[in-house]
């Protein structure tokens, strides 16, 4: 993200875009010192790309359990990351995890609407408060003025479907009540935590990774992981005070609220 290695935390490493940003990060350009990649089951199935890779990078990949969903697993986490990093803090906290229910309103059940608060907005919402400690410590520990995300910041995988000003155009195609309700809480979540946190020089950073071709996005998503990738990261590295609680693409570009 710099030219100063940073510590990095990503949740919902283990597919998807963020299996795809562990990888990028690692093998680009990128100068990480500590990445901690972070999924429910770091022994199940759905990890051995991941633990493969972590395995080829075994210096700089932590590969960590961590539910989204349980705050005791998010406590658990952020006391094994400060374990690991110390007084250097984190500086980037990724939050990538997330559920998608495609439903209607009429289609839409009350699990369904629980499932997608729980993961997209309590959860992040957690590992903000309980990883602050760490982010404010890395913030005081760079050196550097202003904000950046190889300070200190929290960037919020969020989506287009969480504008409001965007509804009418996209909702016959693709209405996921649940999902789009709980993206604009995110949202919401996010320019909170920049009010709040501006005096630490915290970023707070919402980027819509665009319709890509995943087990969420779906086969018809006009974009792959690696391109969605690439252009985040772009994005995040020239990230400054301007952007905090921006909503942006990963082409950079500010979409509507």
């Amino acid at each position: 993200m710099a030219s100063k290695p940073v510590n990095v935390l990503i949740t919902g490493a283990n597919r998807g875009l963020g299996l795809e940003m562990v990888k990028q990060m690692v093998e680009g350009s990128c100068p990480v010192k500590k990445l901690f990649a972070c999924c429910r089951d770091p022994e199940g199935a759905r990890a051995e790309a991941l633990q493969t890779l972590a395995k080829k990078h075994a210096n700089i990949i932590k590969v960590v359990r961590l539910d989204a969903n349980d705050l005791c697993s998010i406590k658990q986490c952020a006391q094994q990351v400060g374990s690991v990093v110390g007084a250097e803090g984190l500086n980037l906290l990724i939050n990538n995890a997330g559920v998608l229910a495609k439903g209607n309103l009429q289609e839409t059940s009350q699990e369904d609407m629980q499932n997608a608060f729980n993961t997209n907005i309590l959860g992040p919402m957690y590992m903000i408060k309980e990883f602050l400690p760490l982010l404010q410590a890395a913030a005081k520990a760079s050196g550097l003025s202003g904000m950046s995300t190889c300070k200190a910041a929290v960037v919020n995988i969020t989506s287009l479907l969480g504008s409001m000003a965007l509804v009418k155009e996209s909702y016959s195609i693709f209405p996921a009540v649940s999902y789009r309700i709980s993206k604009a809480g995110l949202n919401m979540l996010a320019m909170c935590c920049a009010t709040e946190f501006q005096k630490d020089e915290i970023l707070f950073a919402l980027l819509h990774p665009g319709w890509v071709r995943t087990d969420m996005g779906g086969e018809e998503g006009e974009i792959d992981a690696p391109e969605s990738v690439k252009g985040m990261l772009k994005v995040m590295t020239s990230m400054t005070d301007k952007q905090n609680a921006v909503f942006l693409n990963y082409k950079g570009d500010t979409l509507p609220w």
